[in-house]
């Protein structure tokens, strides 16, 4: 397994949280994909691939042609996508996603987390440096594919050398330049790959490791952050056990 899948895999719980938040911040991500390319998601790619996320998820059929309809509505409010950076106690270096309709609500509940914790809200931009932006599509493995061959096709649209399988499930996940996001979703779909799903992610390039003291800390400040429905995902340069 590449360094990517193994800090996803240990922190998958911890940026996801609770099943009912999970199903609130899919909701958000289907309102903003329903906004960009419509309600049908034979026509709009972005839907899909979040649909295969919520089946992903377990999130109940009911819930989706809820969100979707929800989203439809003229009342709906923009979601916008923000992401905060900054420090957090013992050095560790934290980013917060998320999907906010009030940019002023949403940066003063993150900034009093990180005064809690005595950490440090910085600018735009000045932790990006300590992580790598993915995009990330998970698809199912058909019987027969040479993954070399298939890396080399997707090499134009700047996905890594690095993927993981797993046989368990029986699935594919590659890695890619987000800047490519729509063209590897339609080069996959155009070769007949069962999507399970696609999401940004940020991979940190140096893992710190810290007590389990410390480390108790940072959870209950990842904690506090995922308490607020804004909040899609909170990565860190932390260690996982």
């Amino acid at each position: 397994m590449g360094r990517a899948f193994e800090y996803r895999k240990a922190t998958k719980l911890k940026r996801w949280g609770h099943m009912a938040k999970t199903f609130t911040r899919l909701g958000k991500q289907i309102a903003i994909a329903v906004k960009q390319g419509g309600p049908e998601p034979e026509n709009n790619p972005s839907l899909r691939s979040i649909i295969a996320t919520c089946k992903r998820e377990n999130m109940p059929k009911d819930n989706i042609e809820r969100a979707i309809k929800n989203a439809m509505g003229k009342d709906q409010s923009e979601y916008k996508a923000v992401t905060y950076e900054g420090y957090g106690p013992h050095g560790i270096a934290i980013l917060v996603d998320t999907l906010t309709d009030n940019t002023t609500r949403t940066v003063g509940d993150v900034r009093s987390v990180f005064n809690k914790f005595s950490g440090t809200l910085g600018t735009t931009g000045s932790l990006s440096f300590l992580f790598d932006h993915k995009c990330v599509f998970t698809f199912k493995k058909k019987d027969g594919i040479d993954m070399d061959d298939l890396i080399l096709e997707l090499i134009d649209f700047n996905v890594d050398d690095e993927f993981d399988e797993d046989e368990e499930e029986g699935t594919i996940t590659i890695y890619g330049d987000p800047k490519s996001f729509g063209q590897i979703q339609h080069y996959l779909e155009s070769q007949g790959f069962e999507d399970i799903g696609s999401e940004f992610t940020y991979i940190p390039n140096d893992l710190k490791e810290i007590s389990a003291d410390a480390r108790a800390t940072i959870d209950k400040m990842i904690e506090r952050l995922e308490d607020f429905d804004d909040v899609q995902s909170v990565y860190t340069n932390m260690k996982p056990e």
